[in-house]
Protein backbone atom coordinates (compact mmCIF):
# COMPACT_ATOMS: atom_id res chain seq x y z
CA UNK A 1 0.00 0.00 0.00
CA UNK A 2 2.85 2.74 0.96
CA UNK A 3 4.56 1.66 -2.46
CA UNK A 4 1.00 2.28 -4.38
CA UNK A 5 0.43 5.87 -2.38
CA UNK A 6 4.09 6.55 -3.29
CA UNK A 7 3.41 6.47 -6.63
CA UNK A 8 0.79 8.03 -6.85
CA UNK A 9 2.30 10.93 -4.92
CA UNK A 10 4.85 11.12 -7.49
CA UNK A 11 2.60 11.15 -10.36
CA UNK A 12 0.21 14.53 -8.82
CA UNK A 13 4.17 16.04 -8.54
CA UNK A 14 4.89 15.70 -12.04
CA UNK A 15 0.77 16.50 -13.03
CA UNK A 16 0.98 19.57 -11.17
CA UNK A 17 4.36 20.54 -12.68
CA UNK A 18 2.95 19.65 -16.09
CA UNK A 19 0.24 21.90 -15.22
CA UNK A 20 1.86 24.99 -14.14
CA UNK A 21 4.38 24.61 -16.91
CA UNK A 22 1.21 23.99 -19.40
CA UNK A 23 -0.37 26.73 -18.04
CA UNK A 24 2.89 28.64 -18.57
CA UNK A 25 3.44 28.41 -22.11
CA UNK A 26 -0.18 29.10 -22.99
CA UNK A 27 0.36 32.47 -21.47
CA UNK A 28 3.20 33.01 -23.21
CA UNK A 29 1.46 32.52 -26.58
CA UNK A 30 -0.94 34.99 -25.55
CA UNK A 31 1.59 37.32 -24.14
CA UNK A 32 3.32 37.38 -27.61
CA UNK A 33 -0.08 37.16 -29.27
CA UNK A 34 -0.70 40.62 -27.32
CA UNK A 35 3.01 42.21 -28.67
CA UNK A 36 3.88 42.19 -24.79
CA UNK A 37 7.97 42.57 -24.58
CA UNK A 38 8.64 42.99 -20.92
CA UNK A 39 8.35 39.25 -20.58
CA UNK A 40 10.51 39.51 -16.69
CA UNK A 41 7.27 41.46 -16.11
CA UNK A 42 4.94 39.10 -17.16
CA UNK A 43 6.99 36.11 -15.70
CA UNK A 44 7.06 37.65 -12.68
CA UNK A 45 3.51 38.35 -12.45
CA UNK A 46 2.91 34.51 -12.99
CA UNK A 47 4.52 33.04 -10.50
CA UNK A 48 2.99 35.80 -8.16
CA UNK A 49 -0.28 34.08 -7.86
CA UNK A 50 -1.13 32.40 -5.06
CA UNK A 51 -2.13 29.26 -6.91
CA UNK A 52 1.19 29.61 -8.71
CA UNK A 53 3.07 29.07 -5.60
CA UNK A 54 0.73 26.72 -3.49
CA UNK A 55 0.66 24.52 -6.29
CA UNK A 56 4.80 24.22 -6.50
CA UNK A 57 4.84 23.81 -2.58
CA UNK A 58 2.24 21.12 -3.09
CA UNK A 59 4.09 19.65 -5.93
CA UNK A 60 7.24 19.55 -3.10
CA UNK A 61 5.33 17.88 -0.59
CA UNK A 62 4.31 15.17 -2.89
CA UNK A 63 7.75 14.85 -4.05
CA UNK A 64 8.93 14.15 -0.65
CA UNK A 65 6.32 12.40 0.47
CA UNK A 66 7.31 10.11 -1.90
CA UNK A 67 10.18 9.22 -0.89
CA UNK A 68 9.84 9.42 2.81
CA UNK A 69 6.75 6.75 2.36
CA UNK A 70 9.24 3.96 0.87
CA UNK A 71 12.26 5.09 2.78
CA UNK A 72 10.42 5.49 6.38
CA UNK A 73 7.91 3.79 8.85
CA UNK A 74 6.97 5.61 11.50
CA UNK A 75 6.26 9.15 11.90
CA UNK A 76 7.48 11.65 9.36
CA UNK A 77 9.85 14.76 10.68
CA UNK A 78 8.13 17.42 11.87
CA UNK A 79 9.19 19.86 9.78
CA UNK A 80 7.74 18.17 6.79
CA UNK A 81 4.37 17.88 8.87
CA UNK A 82 4.71 21.44 9.30
CA UNK A 83 4.95 21.84 5.43
CA UNK A 84 1.97 18.80 4.71
CA UNK A 85 -0.55 21.26 7.27
CA UNK A 86 0.71 24.37 5.10
CA UNK A 87 0.17 23.03 2.11
CA UNK A 88 -3.09 21.67 3.35
CA UNK A 89 -4.74 24.82 4.58
CA UNK A 90 -3.32 26.59 1.59
CA UNK A 91 -4.65 24.33 -1.46
CA UNK A 92 -8.20 23.96 0.08
CA UNK A 93 -8.10 27.92 0.54
CA UNK A 94 -7.52 27.92 -3.45
CA UNK A 95 -9.93 25.42 -4.46
CA UNK A 96 -12.39 27.41 -1.90
CA UNK A 97 -11.49 31.04 -3.31
CA UNK A 98 -11.64 30.09 -6.93
CA UNK A 99 -14.32 28.19 -7.34
CA UNK A 100 -16.47 30.56 -4.94
CA UNK A 101 -15.18 34.17 -6.44
CA UNK A 102 -13.22 33.06 -9.49
CA UNK A 103 -14.73 30.80 -11.53
CA UNK A 104 -17.32 32.79 -12.92
CA UNK A 105 -14.76 35.72 -14.27
CA UNK A 106 -13.82 34.76 -17.79
CA UNK A 107 -10.23 34.76 -19.01
CA UNK A 108 -8.96 36.48 -22.43
CA UNK A 109 -9.30 33.77 -24.84
CA UNK A 110 -6.52 32.00 -25.85
CA UNK A 111 -5.06 32.91 -22.00
CA UNK A 112 -5.89 30.26 -20.22
CA UNK A 113 -5.17 26.44 -20.46
CA UNK A 114 -8.51 24.55 -19.56
CA UNK A 115 -7.30 21.05 -17.87
CA UNK A 116 -4.47 22.61 -16.34
CA UNK A 117 -6.98 25.53 -14.62
CA UNK A 118 -8.71 22.67 -13.44
CA UNK A 119 -5.90 20.43 -12.15
CA UNK A 120 -4.82 23.18 -10.08
CA UNK A 121 -7.63 25.07 -9.03
CA UNK A 122 -9.44 21.55 -8.21
CA UNK A 123 -7.79 18.38 -8.53
CA UNK A 124 -4.98 19.60 -6.16
CA UNK A 125 -6.81 20.88 -3.33
CA UNK A 126 -8.86 18.09 -2.97
CA UNK A 127 -6.28 15.37 -3.49
CA UNK A 128 -3.81 17.21 -0.36
CA UNK A 129 -6.99 17.18 1.82
CA UNK A 130 -7.30 13.21 0.87
CA UNK A 131 -3.56 12.70 1.49
CA UNK A 132 -3.50 15.06 4.90
CA UNK A 133 -6.40 12.72 6.33
CA UNK A 134 -5.33 9.78 5.03
CA UNK A 135 -1.90 9.06 4.12
CA UNK A 136 0.16 7.25 6.85
CA UNK A 137 3.03 8.75 8.86
CA UNK A 138 1.23 12.11 9.86
CA UNK A 139 2.21 12.68 13.99
CA UNK A 140 0.09 14.99 16.34
CA UNK A 141 0.96 18.56 15.59
CA UNK A 142 0.61 21.29 18.41
CA UNK A 143 -2.12 23.82 18.43
CA UNK A 144 0.63 26.75 18.46
CA UNK A 145 1.75 24.97 15.01
CA UNK A 146 -1.24 27.20 13.98
CA UNK A 147 0.99 29.89 13.65
CA UNK A 148 3.34 29.46 11.40
CA UNK A 149 1.00 28.25 8.82
CA UNK A 150 -0.12 31.97 8.47
CA UNK A 151 3.49 33.40 7.90
CA UNK A 152 3.83 32.75 3.91
CA UNK A 153 0.04 34.11 3.35
CA UNK A 154 0.82 37.32 5.43
CA UNK A 155 4.11 37.72 3.16
CA UNK A 156 2.56 36.94 0.25
CA UNK A 157 -0.73 39.82 0.90
CA UNK A 158 1.94 42.21 1.83
CA UNK A 159 4.21 41.96 -1.29
CA UNK A 160 1.14 41.62 -3.60
CA UNK A 161 -0.52 45.51 -2.16
CA UNK A 162 3.35 47.01 -2.24
CA UNK A 163 4.24 45.59 -5.46
CA UNK A 164 0.28 46.02 -7.17
CA UNK A 165 0.66 50.03 -7.45
CA UNK A 166 4.47 49.75 -8.64
CA UNK A 167 3.69 47.03 -11.30
CA UNK A 168 2.24 48.93 -14.75
CA UNK A 169 0.91 45.99 -16.76
CA UNK A 170 2.03 46.54 -20.53
CA UNK A 171 -1.12 45.74 -21.88
CA UNK A 172 -3.60 47.78 -19.37
CA UNK A 173 -1.34 50.93 -18.87
CA UNK A 174 -3.14 49.96 -15.15
CA UNK A 175 -1.43 48.95 -11.76
CA UNK A 176 -1.29 44.99 -11.81
CA UNK A 177 -2.79 42.81 -9.03
CA UNK A 178 -3.18 38.64 -9.22
CA UNK A 179 -6.58 38.52 -8.38
CA UNK A 180 -9.42 41.67 -8.94
CA UNK A 181 -10.56 41.02 -5.35
CA UNK A 182 -7.23 42.47 -4.14
CA UNK A 183 -6.92 45.57 -6.51
CA UNK A 184 -8.26 48.56 -5.03
CA UNK A 185 -8.74 50.29 -8.24
CA UNK A 186 -11.83 48.18 -9.77
CA UNK A 187 -15.24 49.46 -9.52
CA UNK A 188 -17.08 49.33 -6.29
CA UNK A 189 -13.34 47.98 -4.54
CA UNK A 190 -11.49 50.48 -1.94
CA UNK A 191 -8.47 49.35 0.10
CA UNK A 192 -11.24 48.93 2.82
CA UNK A 193 -12.99 46.77 0.53
CA UNK A 194 -9.53 44.85 -0.20
CA UNK A 195 -8.45 44.61 3.59
CA UNK A 196 -12.38 42.69 4.06
CA UNK A 197 -11.34 40.02 1.77
CA UNK A 198 -8.14 39.56 3.06
CA UNK A 199 -9.42 39.27 6.21
CA UNK A 200 -11.92 37.00 5.15
CA UNK A 201 -9.42 34.32 3.43
CA UNK A 202 -7.08 34.78 6.68
CA UNK A 203 -9.98 33.34 8.69
CA UNK A 204 -10.50 30.95 6.09
CA UNK A 205 -6.82 30.07 6.05
CA UNK A 206 -6.23 29.88 9.87
CA UNK A 207 -9.29 28.09 10.36
CA UNK A 208 -8.10 25.37 7.79
CA UNK A 209 -4.47 25.87 9.57
CA UNK A 210 -6.47 24.43 12.83
CA UNK A 211 -8.54 22.10 10.91
CA UNK A 212 -5.42 20.41 9.86
CA UNK A 213 -3.64 20.54 13.56
CA UNK A 214 -7.63 18.85 14.97
CA UNK A 215 -7.46 16.12 12.22
CA UNK A 216 -3.57 15.57 13.08
CA UNK A 217 -4.56 15.32 17.22
CA UNK A 218 -8.16 13.48 16.03
CA UNK A 219 -6.77 10.36 14.70
CA UNK A 220 -4.29 9.68 16.94
CA UNK A 221 -6.73 9.27 19.43
CA UNK A 222 -8.43 7.20 17.43
CA UNK A 223 -5.80 5.11 16.91
CA UNK A 224 -5.23 4.55 20.98
CA UNK A 225 -6.51 0.93 21.81
CA UNK A 226 -4.43 0.75 24.99
CA UNK A 227 -5.69 4.04 26.42
CA UNK A 228 -2.29 5.52 28.21
CA UNK A 229 0.63 5.98 25.77
CA UNK A 230 -1.23 7.56 22.83
CA UNK A 231 -2.80 10.02 24.73
CA UNK A 232 0.33 11.04 26.48
CA UNK A 233 1.44 11.50 23.35
CA UNK A 234 -0.87 13.80 22.52
CA UNK A 235 -1.35 15.50 25.74
CA UNK A 236 2.35 16.41 25.26
CA UNK A 237 1.39 18.35 21.80
CA UNK A 238 -0.62 20.80 23.45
Amino acid sequence: MRTGISVFRAVMAVLIVAAVVGQLMTSVAFWKSEGVTDFPFFFTNYFSYFTIESNLLAAVVFSIGAVFLIRRTGADPHWFLMLRVSVFAYMVTTGIVYNLLLRSIPSPPGSSLEWSNEVMHTVVPIVVLVDWILVPGRAALAKRSILPVIVFPIVWVIYTLVRGPLAINQLTGRPWYPYPFLNPDLAGNSYGTVALYVLMIAIVISGLAAVGVWISRWRLVLRDSTGSAQVEALETAA
